[in-house]
């Protein structure tokens, strides 16, 4: 049983890890060819973000690697795969209250580590990608890939979710933390400045967190930094020569 959950945590980490490298490096070459010249001269940098998400690959591929297992072996999860266990209204849904409890977590672990203790400790090396690039999307200290490894994990106890509606979360998660990293707004200025996103969060508005550190710190939604006044709207990217 130890070397089943030891393989499959092995084989996690590797999966997240390749996710990392596939979805970082493709948003890396839109930012080539769209806004060439972008990441000019931050090759150390860059260099730095990759080492520190893969060991952050690896950190979040543990626990959901213990999870897969405990879902193919003992049943111990709440993951379905067959559609008819519950209404199909249900799979839309599920992927919505997923998304508003990682961003809830995510919000105040978030703004927690933004007191000077953690910050210093752990955060610090987030927010040493200045500015930040298509890479930086896992460039955690382990203590804070620890925090972020294991919210998805958590719900699968909790909330009924199908293994299609699962993966799709993980998607949107993945698009999400790379693309709110890479330095320029791919969603139309339409989206962006008009009423929809006043309450979904883009490039645009994270990056005015990597100008001003103590303000927008949610992950997928407005909501939170509305409701406790640390939005402080739309941040601006750097030129290119």
């Amino acid at each position: 049983m130890a070397t089943a959950i030891l393989l499959s945590a092995l084989a996690m980490s590797v999966i997240v890890g390749v996710r990392y490298l596939l979805a970082s490096g493709g948003f890396a070459l839109a930012t080539r060819v769209r806004k060439p010249g972008l990441y000019r001269g931050l090759g150390r940098q860059i260099g730095r973000e990759i080492g520190w998400s893969l060991a952050s690959a690896l950190i979040y591929g543990i626990p959901a690697g213990v999870v897969a297992w405990g879902w193919q072996a003992r049943g111990w999860t709440r993951i379905y795969s067959d559609m008819r266990d519950f209404p199909l209204w249900y799979w839309p849904l599920s992927v919505l209250l997923y998304l508003l409890a990682h961003d809830a977590w995510f919000y105040w672990t978030h703004r927690w580590m933004h007191r000077p203790r953690p910050f210093r400790i752990a955060h610090a090396v987030h927010h040493a990608s200045r500015p930040p690039t298509a890479w930086a999307a896992m460039s955690f200290h382990p203590w804070e890939a620890l925090t972020g490894a294991v919210v998805i994990p958590a719900l699968v106890f909790l909330i009924p979710v199908h293994v299609a509606a699962l993966g799709m979360v993980l998607t949107i998660m993945t698009v999400m933390g790379v693309s709110n990293h890479m330095g320029w707004e791919m969603f139309p200025h339409w989206m962006v400045r008009g009423p929809l996103g006043r309450w979904l969060i883009t490039a645009s508005h994270h990056q005015r967190h990597h100008e001003h550190y103590a303000c927008n710190y949610g992950l997928y939604f407005r909501f939170w930094d509305r409701l406790c006044g640390t939005d402080r709207g739309l941040g601006s990217f750097r030129e290119t020569a």
